[in-house]
């Protein structure tokens, strides 16, 4: 549908409502005076892989020491985000929403990023999704059933988090350009709600994820003055919690609080995408091949020095440490994997509050009691514990770079899961699901891609297993990938186009010889 010769998009029943001409011209402003930073920022993570590649491995800034020693502080969080201990994630899709909300939970984050395929139906109903809970006016009828919202009182706060720098939308272009799905998101929430929010009692607030580094912080904090600037809100109106999932943003946490302290409450410990980008930054350095993911736990010492360091961080500036998933779920319909997985919960989020986490994150309405328990627990009646310090926490370069990789870590059983778990969420997702209840767990885009780049790894590194001896090989993921789909062919689970589509991108990011950054790049151009 064009605007004018110079912007284009995609028609939708939702068109009307949320591109509207005001609104989108206030995307083409953001894009017309951030695209090109967003390019540079993008050409600097390419030329820092090269250096990698090379054998370079990142530290604590030098130039930046100065900063780090300094006595500054983030301005307070808002009285709606004073409180977080336990937060809810899920898709930007409807009754997942009203349930989200209803949970009990503190603050829900409605996720335009990994828990959702990107369809421009799902993108497009997912910000009218949004404008309909930020007015209360948020209503389903389902399966004879109506899902409603509670009193405002009852109702978390909600948190959204737009697709990282690395993504575009492909169904708005500027003068032929795709517009940067970072501000495709955050340009439309922030546009419709961002004076509704305040007007209700709390505001525009975001999740950032997938930030690299604090240039890439400062970007976004200039994308928030310059909205609230058009907008005619007061600057600092919008705030923002920053991912720490990537291993190069972990040595600069402080850098990135500091860059957003106009805007910041806050950063969460995104483990799943942290692991990932281990492996990928490191992925041609066999010291960093990682073992089955399921003995990348917490307690694991880099992944325990990141998450401490972290708080630490916080702490001292002020600001909110919320911790991680667990990728965990209950099963309704099997009381054994529900104790078991509550039982898992518990013993996470009571290392969390007791390490000084201020908040954590579930992925299923039926986990906030049990997470909340553990919080309240160490928290009482305080809605947070930012004034416990962790000056003992010293981490250096060296704990937050050594992996440790058990004698018997690489299993068949471990790849057998990776290929099967990474070819049902591919499926899943170009089906239009971004988050997927596999074998128990809740599976998103971080989880599939640390079971393709472990299998990259793998290959690409020789592994061979103790028992049986055999070699990880492209010859036997390839059969491998043969039973899995025969076997979901069998089940009638996907139907066949969409399984083999994503076989072939399965393939791509997990054989290839160059390591593909992210497997949601060319699975995009497969969705409508």
């Amino acid at each position: 549908m064009p605007l004018s010769d110079d912007v284009q998009f995609a028609p939708h029943t939702r068109a009307e409502q949320i591109l509207r001409p005001d609104a989108v011209q206030f995307l083409v402003t953001l894009h017309q005076r951030f695209e090109g930073r967003r390019q540079e920022l993008l050409r600097a993570r390419q030329e820092r892989q090269a250096r990698f590649d090379a054998g370079e491995r990142p530290d604590f800034l030098a130039e930046t020491a100065d900063l780090r020693a300094g006595a500054w502080q983030v301005p307070e969080a808002p009285k709606a985000l004073s409180d977080r201990r336990v937060e809810i994630t899920g898709p930007v899709e409807r009754k997942m929403m009203i349930n989200a909300l209803n949970s009990g939970a503190k603050v829900f984050m409605a996720d335009f990023e990994d828990a959702n395929s990107p369809t421009w139906d799902n993108v497009m109903e997912g910000q009218a999704n949004c404008c309909d809970a930020v007015r209360r006016t948020l209503e389903v009828n389902a399966g004879g059933k109506s899902y409603r919202l509670k009193a405002d009182d009852e109702l978390a706060t909600l948190v959204v988090r737009p697709r990282g720098w690395h993504l575009t939308e492909k169904h708005f272009t500027v003068a032929g350009e795709r517009i940067s799905a970072s501000l495709f998101d955050f340009g439309l929430y922030v546009f419709h709600n961002g004076r509704e929010s305040l007007e209700r009692g709390f505001g525009p607030y975001f999740y950032l994820p997938k930030l690299e580094n604090h240039l890439e912080a400062r970007l976004w904090n200039d994308v928030m003055f310059a909205a609230e600037d058009l907008l005619g809100l007061d600057r600092g109106s919008i705030r923002a919690t920053v991912l720490i999932e990537t291993i190069t943003a972990a040595f600069e946490m402080e850098e990135i609080l500091y860059e957003l302290r106009d805007h910041i409450t806050g950063l969460n410990a995104g483990r799943w995408d942290y692991i990932f980008s281990v492996a990928k930054r490191f992925h041609t350095d066999p010291d960093f091949v990682l073992p089955d993911r399921s003995l990348v736990t917490m307690t694991t010492s880099f992944m325990r020095g990141y998450t401490e360091l972290l708080v630490k961080a916080c702490h001292l500036r002020g600001a909110h440490a919320i911790g991680g998933m667990s990728a965990f779920i209950p099963n309704r319909r099997n009381p054994e994997v529900t104790e078991a997985a509550l039982a898992k919960v518990t013993e996470d989020k009571q290392r969390e509050a007791t390490d000084g986490f201020d908040g954590t994150w579930v992925a299923h309405p039926d986990l906030v009691a049990t997470a909340m328990a553990e919080f309240d627990a160490v928290l009482g009646d305080r809605p947070n514990q930012i004034d416990r310090q962790r000056p003992e926490v010293q981490v250096g370069p060296g704990r937050l770079l050594t992996v440790e990789r058990p004698r018997d870590g690489i299993t068949v059983a471990g790849l057998r899961t990776n290929i099967d778990v990474g070819l049902r969420y591919l499926a899943s997702w170009l089906s239009g699901t971004g988050a997927a209840a596999i074998h128990d767990l809740m599976e998103d885009a971080a989880t599939a891609e640390i079971s393709r780049a472990q299998v990259w790894q793998w290959v690409h590194h020789d592994i061979c297993f103790q028992d049986p001896h055999e070699c990880v090989t492209p010859e036997l993921v390839r059969r491998l990938l043969d039973e899995a789909q025969q076997e979901l062919e069998a089940a009638n689970t996907f139907p066949a186009e969409t399984l083999k589509q994503a076989r072939g991108v399965f393939e791509q990011v997990s054989l290839s010889d160059e390591f593909v950054t992210f497997l949601t790049l060319p699975a995009y151009e497969l969705l409508p």
